[in-house]
């Protein structure tokens, strides 16, 4: 054979590096394309599609070009199910879904100013630590989120925002935590509470309220729940300890920015009144209240008797990273509500 005559000529050793080489070159030329034609399993990863980071899922708001106020009676909530269970019961929505407009819209916000006016004590505060997170939203809410989402109701001036419904034009940039408060319950009709997390050492993980304007408690006092963790804030809930507190804790502490949820929440009142600071839960503690108090049982009739039911949101400001609550509340008749 070739190669091996090759060896017997004269000088032949001096170019047997050479030829080595060339036999090598050639069978890595073959072997590269052997593989290239060899079928494999391996397929290289998809290319990701672009997600939005927080900050645009906060301006990246669905408008409603045609929305008509008059015309759109408030939704119906029918939260029944055959059987009882204490839950969290989330359902994830979208930022846009954030604010529910209805032909109450008029008649709440003279109430909601009303009560403002009337009970501010009792209807708005703010601690220091929630300062950042109240201007956020505030800005949020006034410069992108109403005049995108209700163009119909909203008008964005180079002065303010305007009500095209109250005719008021309401400031951009508020001078004060407790003035941007006030503005947003004379705006729109939800109240929000702002929970972040607990500067305490010993809290790990575990949020605490540090503002709120909330025109209509149901049946307790929010300027109590004022810098109380969230178990604290919950402790009338029966079974709330055991059942919810630990995966209540590890949600909040884990919902990312951009996200928002939902959850209803209801109950059956003897009365219509939506601004109520006591005695509607019939907790432990309400119950040795009134015995202490001398409380006497009110007449009731069905007639006045309501289903309350609330609305409830929960979002993360992208840059505070405060937690918003949010919470639009509706009564029906009881018998509208079955």
């Amino acid at each position: 054979m070739l190669c091996f005559d090759i060896l017997h000529q004269p000088y032949a050793w001096a170019i047997v590096p050479s030829v080595l080489a060339l036999v090598l070159y050639i069978y890595t030329r073959r072997r590269s394309k052997h593989i290239l034609k060899t079928p494999t399993s391996y397929t290289s990863p998809p290319t990701p599609t672009k997600e939005l980071v927080p900050e645009d899922a906060y301006t990246n708001i669905v408008p409603l070009p045609d929305f008509d106020l008059t015309s759109t009676p408030p939704i119906k909530i029918r939260p029944f199910k055959p059987k009882y269970h204490l839950t969290m019961a989330l359902e994830n929505i979208t930022l846009s879904d954030l604010i529910v407009m209805d032909n109450t819209y008029e008649s709440r916000i003279a109430l909601r100013k009303h009560l403002i006016q009337t009970h501010p004590q009792d209807i708005l505060a703010a601690q220091p630590p929630a300062t950042d997170a109240i201007f956020e939203f505030y800005t949020w809410i006034t410069s992108t989120y109403l005049p995108q989402r209700f163009p119909t109701l909203f008008t964005l001036l180079p002065n303010g925002l305007l009500n095209t419904i109250t005719q008021e034009t309401v400031p951009l940039t508020p001078n004060s935590p407790l003035a941007a408060l006030r503005t947003l319950g004379t705006t729109i009709d939800t109240d929000f509470l702002f929970l972040l997390p607990s500067s305490l050492p010993s809290d790990t993980n575990r949020y605490r309220l540090h503002a709120f304007i909330s025109c209509f408690p149901s049946g307790f006092s929010t300027p109590q729940k004022l810098g109380l963790r969230l178990d604290e804030i919950h402790a009338p809930v029966p079974g709330y300890r055991d059942k919810l507190e630990r995966s209540m804790d590890r949600f909040f502490a884990s919902l990312p920015a951009g996200k928002i949820v939902r959850r209803v929440n209801w109950s059956v009142t003897t009365h219509g009144e939506l601004f109520c600071l006591a005695g509607t839960h019939l907790s432990e503690e309400e119950m040795r209240r009134r015995e202490e108090e001398g409380e006497e049982e009110k007449e009731w009739g069905l007639d006045k008797t309501v289903l309350r039911c609330e609305r409830q949101t929960l979002h993360r400001l992208p840059r505070s990273g405060a937690l918003v609550f949010g919470f639009k509340t509706y009564q029906y008749g009881i018998g509208e509500g079955v």
